[in-house]
């Protein structure tokens, strides 16, 4: 990538756990900042802070050569970036820049680099297509996610508050391993609904009977989650709008993933995804996006779905993708969540979850 843009090095940049490259590069899943200097046919040098963190980061990046970043990981990559970059590629230099760099480094870059570009976009196609390796790494996040949703459905009941609930995901998988990448939870009364979608931050309301709880969840595996989406009636049978919502989801899935292949579009998905539309139902989150190495193409919105319009994209063999038609009311009170991270095969598609589809009912 770099040799095409005629660039001599990289600084892969990543701050507070944001910044999917270091890690893939790497092995250090980010935590306060780490600035990795990348020199093809050179050692990777990656600068670490805070300093305390370094020991570990030693252990597990063993491939690179760990060094303290001080107060700022990144100023003390510059000197190396700017001799590595010098002189290294037809163009007299050059960096790459991936991650979320700092704006206000701009000029401390250029004086270092001489030339940046930016390559984010570069570094999202190399992710696109997982390698055997990575596929058996989303297998495993997805099996602790599995295990959270599951401890979930079998410990939830009235009377637990929304971060109770998120204690009883934890439970599933954190003493196997898993670290939490996301969980989203949301807690409404289906008889009088305010919420369609999960929310990120858990209140203090107590469950109820007569509740419907909603989840998404990605517990990770060394960086490498999986996605689940279920929705629950607590203590009750499922109300008819919310029977409704939930049924034309489940059609919507099916729907997708019978067009879902090697050499199927954008475009494919999006129109038989159109049937929630044609139901007088909507979606507010999106309704496929690629995972595992962060929040990848093709991410198909909203406006897209309404619009019968998509981005210009051919899946492959070896992509991973969440499906998950969060249908809901166009009023947004309402709304349910299904689908899951699911690998795409040359004939069709391969769910990495085992935890069952459909609308359960809690206690």
């Amino acid at each position: 990538m770099l040799a095409g843009r005629g660039l001599g090095a990289a600084l892969v940049y990543g701050a507070d756990r944001s910044g999917s490259a270091v890690p893939w590069l790497t092995g250090w899943p980010v935590t306060r900042e780490a600035a990795l200097v990348f020199t093809p046919g050179l050692p990777d040098v990656l600068y670490v802070c805070y300093d305390n963190h370094v020991p570990n980061a030693r252990r597990l990046a063993p491939g690179a050569d760990v060094r303290p970043g001080g107060r700022s990981a990144l100023r003390a990559a510059l000197p190396l970036l700017a001799v590595r970059s010098a002189g290294r590629s037809a163009a007299g230099g050059g960096a790459g820049l991936v991650g979320p760099v700092p704006a206000r480094w701009h000029d401390e870059l250029i004086a270092a680099a001489g030339r940046a570009e930016f390559l984010d976009q570069d570094y999202t196609q190399l992710r696109l297509v997982k390698s055997a390796a990575e596929i058996g790494w989303l297998r495993e996040g997805a099996r602790l996610t599995d295990a959270g949703v599951s401890a979930l459905a079998a410990g939830a009941r009235p009377g637990m508050t929304e971060a109770a609930l998120g204690a009883l995901v934890e439970s599933g998988y954190v003493a196997d391993g898993g670290q939490t990448h996301i969980r989203y939870l949301g807690v409404t009364p289906m008889d009088q609904p305010e919420l369609c979608v999960p929310a990120q931050w858990p209140s203090s309301r107590p469950l109820r009977t007569g509740d419907v709880l909603s989840c998404e969840i990605s517990a990770s595996y060394g960086g490498y989650p999986g996605q689940l989406l279920r929705t629950f009636a607590v203590g009750a049978p499922p109300t008819p709008r919310y029977r409704d919502l939930h049924q034309v989801a489940e059609q919507a899935f099916d729907a997708m993933t019978a067009r879902l292949r090697a050499g199927a579009t954008a475009a494919d998905l999006i129109e038989a995804a159109s049937l929630i539309t044609a139901a007088g139902f909507t979606v507010y989150d999106d309704l496929v996006h690629g995972y595992g190495g962060g929040y990848l193409p093709p991410v198909l919105t909203r406006a897209a779905l309404e619009r019968q319009q998509a981005p210009d994209f051919r899946f492959q063999a070896g992509m991973t993708v969440v499906i998950q038609p969060n249908v809901i009311a166009t009023d947004e009170q309402a709304g349910v969540q299904t689908g899951e991270l699911v690998l795409v095969t040359e004939d069709g598609w391969e769910s990495l979850h085992q935890f069952p589809r459909g609308f359960a009912q809690l206690g």
